[in-house]
């Protein structure tokens, strides 16, 4: 049976209430219990899973790692059950409008757990979540505090790796075929990060280089010997469904979007963006046809081909695996100062950096940003692009650079860094509680960053080069939602899929690829860009209608993200509207 989610579309409307009944809110008994009660299960989260308290910034248990094997699990179990009992003991109403925002974050979080515990069962099906790198590359990657200190914290965590994979093994049953040939890619790279990579931080810290040996040496064993057995054993017996099934879709769709939007309702609005946002190309790709192609006809030839032959123009100018970095960086600078020049928003101080992916983590997404944790007191947000693996062929590299040519490289700037996650993250980190800080949203943190690359286009940044690009990206972001749905709660096939992406959404090959693999390793995560987009639009028109300043951008954003990390919906209570 799928847990309950039954109370909070009504907490929703509690909270609402409570705010407008008015403008001052006393601390209350309620407010000390729920305080206490949160504060005690994020100390108890963070002890309990120390590769999680590293990434936010909470360095206290650097030498531990996490209990993966099946007593572990029971224990967030039942710590997750009890959490929520204390919690629905609290009626809303009695909570300040921060709190009972809080307490709806922090159960509707309990509640996706739980779902991936008892319904999903992720620690049968998916072995990506034993990758033990990440875990140890945070450790290197961030200085929050001397080399030596975080080698000894490293050292831990290598003498950790054989009961992690051991977990592993004991765990795993029979996982879709996609999740263990990716996790057979990305051991490789934990293997690399282990035998290699380290010898870049040993190089400054030499004395350490004894001490940490017995530790490698270990830890490589295991990691080679999981590597063949993710091979022989595992990958044989991976004939598990990607698709988690329509009812179990609906539920995690509920937790991970926090919106009342229901599955149906997203799917005939992404199909009717689909057409307005095919009609949107050919009208910003016209002129750049008459301009690039003057002999060609135009009266009867169809839109499609007149934005396919201005896509492929522009798929001309690319990057290439020696020059994405260094193209990304100029990219970043410029989109940076077109941020302060029109005062788009308020930018924050802490420093973001381009860097090129760690191999452990290639194999899902072409970039992402990395912030310094929200616990950190200093740190760099990282802007990580991958190069193409090493075992694709020729035609397949061309591919993923002509998708992602410098028009787009400025586009994923803009959603990856400038003003997108890099600054909403950033200034959400100065605006937020605790459990904003464990538990964002990641429907507003991609609806931010996809209505970041619509503000940018339409203020000029690029070009109409770049505003193509930018509706390419909105027709991805609409196909992205169309997929997850239609492949996690539907019969969608790999082929259909295909089409859809290359012959609607105009993608290359390629990415249509990668996109197809991302689809079936993260259910639910590809539809927050479309729906976090459509309640970021109607947020931003509200609050500049509330503000009256319908033509000052900068104000209504500055006012949407002075809230953290959390669902539109919190946005609009605690903003009055």
């Amino acid at each position: 049976m799928l847990p309950t989610r039954k109370f909070l579309p009504h907490l929703t409307l509690v909270i609402t209430a409570a705010f407008a009944s008015t403008g001052t809110f006393a601390a209350t008994p309620a407010d000390a219990r729920f305080e206490k009660i949160s504060d005690v299960f994020i100390e108890k989260l963070l002890a309990t899973h120390p590769e999680t308290a590293s990434t936010l910034g909470d360095h206290r248990y650097d030498w531990r790692t996490s209990d993966y094997s099946a007593r572990g699990i029971a224990a967030d179990r039942a710590l997750y059950h009890k959490t929520l009992a204390r919690l629905a003991a609290i009626p809303a109403k009695d909570l300040s409008p921060d709190n009972a925002v809080d307490s709806a974050i922090l159960q509707n979080e309990l509640h996706a757990r739980l779902l991936d515990i008892e319904v999903i069962h992720e620690a049968a099906r998916d072995p990506l979540q034993y990758n033990p790198a990440p875990g140890i590359y945070i450790l290197l990657a961030r200085d929050y505090a001397p080399l030596h200190k975080r080698l000894e914290a490293v050292e831990a965590r290598l003498h950790a790796i054989p009961d992690i994979l051991a977990a592993a093994r004991q765990n795993l049953q029979h996982p879709p075929r996609v999740f263990t040939e990716t996790a057979i890619a990305q051991n490789q790279g934990a293997i690399s990060l282990v035998r290699d990579e380290l010898d870049t931080y040993l190089k400054d810290a030499p004395k350490m280089r004894a001490r940490l040996a017995p530790a490698r040496k270990q830890a490589q064993a295991a990691l080679e010997a999981y590597g063949v057995w993710l091979k022989n054993d595992l990958l044989p017996r991976s004939d598990g469904n990607f698709r988690i099934g329509k009812e179990a879709f609906r539920q995690k769709l509920r937790y991970a979007l926090d919106s009342d939007l229901t599955p149906e309702q997203i799917l005939a609005s992404a199909e009717s963006e689909l057409k307005a946002t095919q009609q949107a190309l050919f009208e910003v790709g016209l002129p750049l046809y008459k301009n690039w192609f003057p002999d060609q006809p135009i009266e009867g030839v169809e839109h499609r081909l007149i934005v396919r032959a201005v896509l492929g123009k522009l798929a001309e100018t690319h990057s290439d695996n020696d020059s994405i970095v260094p193209n990304v960086q100029k990219k970043l600078a410029a989109a940076t100062e077109f941020v302060r020049a029109h005062r788009l928003l308020t930018l924050p101080d802490a420093p973001v950096q381009v860097i090129v992916m760690p191999e452990f983590a290639r194999g899902v997404d072409i970039a992402f940003c990395d912030p310094a944790g929200p616990l950190e007191k200093r740190g760099t947000t990282f802007y990580a692009i991958s190069p193409t693996p090493a075992d694709w062929s020729k035609e397949r590299t061309d591919s993923f650079y002509r998708e992602y040519n410098d028009a787009m490289l400025n586009d994923l700037t803009v959603h990856e860094a400038m003003p997108g996650h890099y600054v909403q993250l950033s200034i959400a980190a100065k605006h937020s509680t605790r459990v904003r800080d464990l538990f964002n949203s990641g429907t507003f943190v991609e609806g931010w960053a996809t209505y970041a690359e619509q503000f940018m286009a339409d203020a000029g940044f690029g070009g109409p080069e770049t505003k193509m690009e930018q509706l390419k990206m909105r027709l991805r972001t609409i196909i992205n939602s169309i997929l997850d749905q239609q492949i996690h709660a539907g019969d969608m096939s790999e082929q259909q899929a295909m089409q859809l992406m290359t012959q609607e959404g105009y993608q290359e090959e390629g990415e249509a690829a990668g996109k197809w693999r991302r689809a079936l390793l993260t259910s639910t995560q590809l539809s927050t860009y479309f729906v976090g987009n459509l309640e970021v639009n109607a947020l931003a028109r509200d609050l500049q209608a509330k503000t009256g300043a319908t033509t000052d951008m900068g104000a209504a954003h500055d006012s949407m993200l002075a809230h953290g990390s959390i669902a539109t919906k919190y946005i609009r209570t605690l903003s009055g509207l």
